[in-house]
C-alpha cells in the first residue's frame, strides 16, 4: 500500500513549484545574457500591467496545491489534483516552447525542474484519491 499522507502530498507539490521558480529565474537570467552579449542590439521584452498581473497570478497559484493537501478533505484533494494537474501542464508546454525560442538547456532545466516532479505529485495526487 502506498503512504500518501497530506504532508508527504504537500511537498510533493512544493518541489515543482521550487523548480518553476528555478525555472523561470533562469529563463531570466539567460535572456540577460543574451542581451548584454548582443550589446542591447536585440529588442527587450517588456510587459504591461495585465501581463505582470498574469505571471504573478499564475505563479502564486503554485501554492495552492500542497495547502490544499494540507486540507486533507475530499473536495480539496481532488481541487489539489485539477489545479497541480492544470499548472503543472501549463507550465511544462510553456517551458518547452521558451526553451524551444531561448535554448534547449531551458527545456532540459523545464522537464527536470518542473515535469518530472509534478509528474510525481499528480501520481501520488491520485493515488491517494483513489486511496480514500
Amino acid at each position: 500500500m502506498t503512504d500518501t499522507s497530506p504532508l508527504k502530498l504537500a511537498l510533493a507539490w512544493l518541489i515543482p513549484a521550487v523548480g518553476a521558480v528555478f525555472f523561470v529565474t533562469i529563463q531570466s537570467f539567460s535572456f540577460l545574457n543574451a542581451y548584454v552579449a548582443s550589446g542591447g542590439t536585440i529588442e527587450g521584452i517588456t510587459f504591461d500591467p495585465a501581463a505582470m498581473w498574469g505571471i504573478v497570478i499564475f505563479y502564486g497559484a503554485w501554492v495552492l496545491p500542497p495547502l490544499l493537501a494540507l486540507a486533507g478533505k475530499r473536495a480539496t484533494d481532488w481541487a489539489m489534483l485539477v489545479l497541480g494537474g492544470f499548472l503543472f501542464t501549463m507550465s511544462t508546454l510553456a517551458g518547452v516552447v521558451d526553451g524551444l525560442r531561448d535554448g534547449s538547456h531551458l527545456v532540459g532545466l523545464e522537464l527536470l525542474a518542473v515535469t518530472l516532479p509534478g509528474l510525481v505529485a499528480l501520481i501520488m495526487s491520485w493515488r491517494h484519491i483513489r486511496s480514500n
